[in-house]
């Protein structure tokens, strides 16, 4: 990668370098563990120009979307978030029947069932296949689309200007950042609103939370490099909130340039903090690369003096950031013998080069393990509660990040 997605600039430094990996989301079938698995290179780098983080393109979309394993409404904390939000946004933006609601990357219709249970007119647009039927079947109407400017005004064309574009966790998965902006323009009344979730680069680095550093991501934000990146459409930014999602994350709430008007104070409050931690020079990233290689050591350390002690480990999840850890850490079933996954989809597949089983969660009760190492260590409140039957056995959870941390619990 040579140049800046968002400004064009030439001058990129690197971040963090964590090796060669294959696609996330890329999870084997029994019958491919004896083919060639393609691996690409997974190398942070930041613009000194426009300060947007990224990593090259070298994984189109198309590969990674068209069919996806990841369905929303298997996490019950998403579920009850996507409500929330929808609740406070009919309200903030007086949303009455006659308005009009889109979401990009709606996945299986987890966030516009609360919309259509309003009886408010809506449609997603979600470019796999799979999880696209799934919101049908739900009741959510669904457009099986990547979102261009074209498709943003054929859309607006069939069904009007829409009142509130929302694009919850996709802003980072699409290389092609001006064209996804200027659709999303597209999309959105000329007196409408956008609401983009997207992970905060601030806590990334604060937190050391490496491990949603994967294909699927192609750029990582700050606010003052969302600033830019939706001005590049037309957009511009009218008030942030700070979230705990995903480790950290940023709502940007944006209207059409032409009407946005200033800022609110909150805006001014975190570009302070991301200018105090340093993130628009080069000193606020110098040393995250030596904190994620202590995560790394830590970790192996600790599976190694497991296994020598005969004490069994195994996995609880297999999300897209487990296998930029895994495959990192370079942990195979020796380490962890397995791990456990809700969403059925999973079930008899293997993770993505590391090639470790993903079972039924039903398999740790069978299996009384010693330790349980949490992959989505976002969800850590959630799942100490779902996983307090651990604790009967006298069983304990790991978490790796933001370093590693042993949980006993108990019902």
């Amino acid at each position: 990668m040579t140049r800046c997605r968002l400004c064009g600039s030439a001058t990129l430094a690197s971040v963090v370098d964590l090796g060669a990996t294959p696609p996330c989301e890329s999870f084997l079938a029994a019958d491919q563990l004896d083919q060639p698995e393609p691996a690409y290179p997974l190398h942070l780098r930041v613009c000194t120009d426009c300060w947007l983080a990224q990593i090259p393109p070298l994984i189109t979309p198309e590969e990674t979307f068209k069919e996806y394993a990841y369905f929303s409404s298997y996490s019950t904390s998403w579920v009850e978030h996507a409500r929330t939000f929808v609740t406070d946004a009919v309200q903030r933006l007086a949303l009455g029947p006659d308005a009009f609601v889109v979401e990009v990357a709606s996945n299986d219709g987890y966030l516009l069932r609360h919309v259509v249970d309003r009886g408010i007119r809506c449609l997603g647009i979600e470019p796999s296949v799979n999880v696209g039927a799934a919101a049908r079947d739900a009741g959510v109407p669904t457009l099986t689309e990547f979102l261009s400017p074209d498709t943003g005004s054929a859309v607006r064309t069939e069904h009007g200007p829409a009142d509130l574009v929302v694009a919850n966790n996709v802003y980072a998965h699409i290389p092609d950042v001006v064209g996804f902006t200027q659709g999303l323009r597209a999309l959105v009344a000329e007196d409408g609103w956008v609401s983009i979730e997207v992970q905060h680069l601030l806590t990334l680095i604060e937190e050391n939370q490496y491990d949603t550093i994967y294909h699927e991501h192609f750029q990582y934000y700050t606010v003052a490099s969302a600033i830019r990146a939706l001005a590049s459409g037309g957009l511009a930014l009218v008030d942030v909130e700070l979230l705990p999602t995903h480790g950290g994350s940023i709502r940007l709430w944006a209207r059409p340039a032409e009407v946005a008007g200033e800022p609110t104070q909150r805006v001014a409050d975190v570009l302070a903090r991301e200018k105090a931690a340093g993130l628009q020079e080069l000193s606020g990233y110098a040393e995250f690369a030596a904190r994620v290689a202590k995560v790394r050591r830590d970790l192996l350390r600790f599976l190694i003096e497991a296994a020598e002690r005969g004490e069994t480990v195994v996995g609880y999840g297999a999300p897209g950031k487990g296998n930029t850890l895994l495959n990192h850490c370079g942990i195979r079933p020796d380490l962890l013998p397995y791990t456990v996954d809700r969403n059925p989809y999973k079930h008899g597949r293997f993770t993505p080069g590391t090639r470790i089983p993903i079972l039924p969660p039903e398999q740790i009760a069978a299996d009384r393990p010693d330790y349980v190492l949490v992959l989505p260590w976002n969800l850590r409140a959630e799942l100490i509660e779902q996983l307090s039957f651990v604790g009967d056995w006298g069983g304990r959870l790991v978490f790796p990040i933001p370093e590693l941390s042993i949980v006993e619990v108990k019902r």
